[in-house]
């Protein structure tokens, strides 16, 4: 069973990286072979093609729930109610939505944003409103979150926003276990909000108690991500395992007293606590690791109250099945890996041993198993391991665990019964996460508390997982020694730059906004750094940042801001206090009066790796328009020339041509102003004379860049021109006499995402 499991898991698996799923004829194909195979009693053989059969039939499914052709971009009266809390950034509020009207080919669940809105949104509200709706798309990025695929994977069949007329109005549908629990959630947040205003470690307290993570700061999530505690700030299965096992003992001693024995202790106890965790898992919105713990408790509850010995792998591996058969779209998700292959080690270090270590010492191996055992994985998502990890858990399990998940929920039951007595707890509770931030954070200030990785490469990732199994291994084991030796691809890897000479460009996919990077073989240029969306979120530390990591690059020496708009200069902060940076370049003073800052005017110049830097614009004298004084900057190699230009607008452009005329022609134009009518004026784009025009501009924005004269112009000029909003992040490298550039959608194609059009065979004139 153990290898048949496994295979199962890899067929689903193989299908999340097809760019298409199987037609009608492979469908058929792939049923008659596990029909065969199960005649021919090969059950490995048809565990894989089973998982591959199911996947695509569960994909195909998840397909035909997303938003039909017809709605899109359409208005449309929708009827249900507010899934998740309300999470507000900025002028607008989101939330996930449960329609229960329109029915039919309509998607279940959809990701609205309310721009202003007039009312007290709350999660478990019934409401009737008129939507625009599109189907789902995300920025793709390397080294970045795939936001897509996150919508996909939890079942988020179209993204949206609400119409303010007609009148959205509230309205009563037919009550579900779904509302329920959204409206518990709801009115367990706004007494924890009542009773510690202004706590930094409210949002902490609403992680562990209702799953809700919308009040966690950047700083805290960095310091958490450093010591390796992100599991404990979430509901995980270790939660809902203690509180399933305190409820069940609890409950066996008063069943045992009761004297009541029609129904065994045992019996009684194990219901109790099998409610108990299905309640503290719908507050959680049965995430994976909560669905996996609460099928796996039910799994091991289950052989208790009818007295069957069931071996932990084999519950483990039942709990597997039972989720993927669930939703095969849960290896989509980081943590149904974390959670699975950490509960597997803890098997595997603690079954089968002889002795019984004690507590400290047991809890201490299992955290160093733990962080080792999940380092390979932690790789693999984040480039990013703790080394303060084990030390951190030792501490932080047993008090988050004990003294605080416990009595934080039964504080909340206690603010529905004895108001002033769970504040009173919540209270404590908020002295004691205190001192366990003041012990995190100190941690994460050690020097190389973590350190980040490369992206490895698959073998790095097997050998790394075969060094686990063996250092884990009882003393004694055949080759333990050699454990170590088998990390050191996966710690040491290598990556692909730029020789002497060479100059790549990549324009990140941050939206409507831009953000472009430039690397030599030596030094990096980072262009613009996106929008900022609220204290929580900016383009910055969710894109720019993972792909200079991806990349290897720890520093940067030059960070140019060409102008103050926030969809240019928003992600700035973020790039400064996480790496070092050399030089700070700007048209603004916020930036360039700022210490190591500059003003960009013409006539600078530098030379980096055999590779020459040219500021041509703005003049001394600038002009009148913020967006026409943006930095213009052309990037010389011996190949080709790139051609960066901001937000400038004709003013600049007819400046531009008449100060440096031919002197412009560049085979790469970033284009200017996003594609704005007011910008790509045809004397500019004549003078320049590009090969490619990449266009840095938002999925079916609210401005409607690039406009569509400017497309017609560019293809008047027979002038090539790629979009981040169709292409993900574009990436152009001059090592060669052809342009080549690479599409990360057109790279990372999976069934799920619209196939993008197809620009990229691309020849240098």
């Amino acid at each position: 069973m153990n290898v048949s499991s496994l295979l199962f898991l890899a067929g689903i698996v193989a299908v999340q990286q097809f760019s298409r799923l199987p037609n009608l004829f492979e469908f058929i194909g792939l049923g008659g072979s596990c029909l065969l195979l199960m005649y021919r009693r090969n059950w490995r053989f048809f565990a894989l093609l089973a998982g591959v059969l199911w996947a695509s039939i569960f994909g195909s499914w998840r397909l035909s729930q997303q938003l039909p052709d017809a709605y899109q971009n359409q208005e449309v009266k929708v009827q249900g109610y507010i899934a998740t809390l309300p999470q507000q950034q900025g002028q607008r509020t989101n939330f996930d939505f449960i329609v229960t009207a329109p029915s039919g080919d309509f998607p279940d669940k959809i990701r609205l944003s309310w721009y202003y809105p007039q009312f007290n949104l709350a999660a478990g509200q019934s409401w009737e409103f008129y939507v625009k709706l599109r189907k789902p798309h995300g920025r793709l990025n390397p080294g970045g979150f795939d936001f897509e695929a996150w919508l996909f994977a939890n079942h988020i069949g179209a993204t949206g926003y609400v119409r303010d007329k007609p009148a959205p109005q509230l309205t009563r549908i037919s009550p579900s276990i779904g509302q329920y629990f959204a409206g518990c959630r709801q009115a367990i947040a706004e007494r924890l909000d009542a009773s510690l205003p202004g706590s930094a470690q409210l949002g902490i307290i609403k992680a562990l108690t209702i799953g809700s993570q919308n009040a966690i700061t950047q700083e805290q999530w960095q310091v958490f991500r450093i010591t390796g505690v992100v599991h404990l700030i979430v509901i995980s299965g270790s939660h809902i395992s203690l509180i399933s096992g305190l409820i069940y003992l609890w409950t066996r001693r008063l069943w045992a007293w009761t004297g009541v024995l029609s129904i065994s202790p045992q019996r009684a106890a194990a219901l109790c606590a099998w409610l108990a965790a299905v309640f503290y898992a719908g507050l959680a919105g049965y995430s994976v690791p909560t669905l996996r713990a609460l099928i796996m408790l039910s799994v091991a509850l289950a052989a208790i109250a009818w007295q069957r010995n069931i071996a932990a792998m084999r519950i483990l591996l039942l709990a597997l099945l039972a989720v993927l058969l669930f939703d095969s779209l849960a290896v989509l998700s980081v943590g149904f890996w974390l959670s699975f292959v950490a509960v597997a080690l803890l098997i595997y270090v603690s079954a089968g041993r002889l002795g019984r270590p004690s507590y400290w010492r047991e809890a201490g191996g299992a955290q160093l198993a733990t962080a080792v055992g999940l380092s390979p994985l932690l790789i693999v998502f984040f480039q990013q391991v703790s080394l303060i990890s084990p030390v951190a858990n030792w501490l932080a399990v047993p008090l988050i665990g004990l003294l605080i998940v416990p009595p934080a929920l039964l504080a909340v039951v206690l603010m529905f019964i004895w108001p002033s007595l769970g504040a009173l707890l919540l209270q404590l509770l908020d002295y004691v996460l205190q001192g366990l931030w003041w012990a995190l954070s100190h941690m994460a200030e050690l020097p190389l508390a973590s350190i980040s990785c490369l992206p490895p490469p698959w073998y790095a990732i097997g050998l790394a997982a075969i060094g686990v199994i063996l250092l884990l291994a009882p003393s004694g084991f055949p080759c333990r020694y050699l454990s170590l030796l088998l990390f050191l691809p996966l710690i040491f890897g290598t990556f692909e730059k730029p020789k002497p000479g060479e100059v790549w460009l990549t324009v990140l996919d941050v939206g409507q906004g831009l953000a472009a990077v430039l690397q030599t073989a030596e030094h990096t240029l980072v262009f613009d750094t996106g929008a900022r969306y609220s204290e929580y979120s900016d383009m910055g530390d969710s894109v720019v940042l993972p792909f200079l990591r991806e990349q290897g690059i720890a520093r940067v020496d030059s960070l140019v801001i060409s102008h103050g708009d926030n969809d240019h200069s928003g992600g700035a902060e973020s790039i400064l206090a996480e790496l070092p940076v050399e030089k700070v370049v700007s048209s603004v003073s916020e930036w360039a009066a700022r210490e190591r800052g500059d003003y960009c005017r013409t006539g600078q110049t530098w030379r980096w790796d055999e590779v020459t830097f040219t500021v041509l614009s703005p003049p001394e004298s600038g002009f009148v328009g913020d967006n026409d004084n943006s930095c213009v900057l052309q990037v010389s190699s011996a190949r080709q020339r790139f051609l960066l230009t901001g937000d400038i607008e004709q003013a600049a452009e007819n400046w531009l041509v008449r100060e440096y005329g031919d002197e412009l022609a560049s085979d790469v134009l970033l284009a200017p102003h996003h594609g704005s009518k007011t910008s790509s004026s045809r004397a500019l784009l004549e003078k320049v004379n590009p090969t490619l025009i990449l266009i840095p501009a938002g999925y079916q924005n609210r401005f409607g860049f690039p406009h569509r004269q400017v497309v017609e112009r560019y293809s008047q000029l027979g002038i090539a021109w790629l979009n981040t909003a169709e292409q993900g992040a574009i990436s152009v490298r001059n090592g060669s006499e052809k342009i080549q550039p690479i599409a990360e959608r057109a790279k990372r194609q999976r069934y799920w995402r619209t196939p993008v059009p197809n620009r990229q065979s691309i020849d240098v004139r």
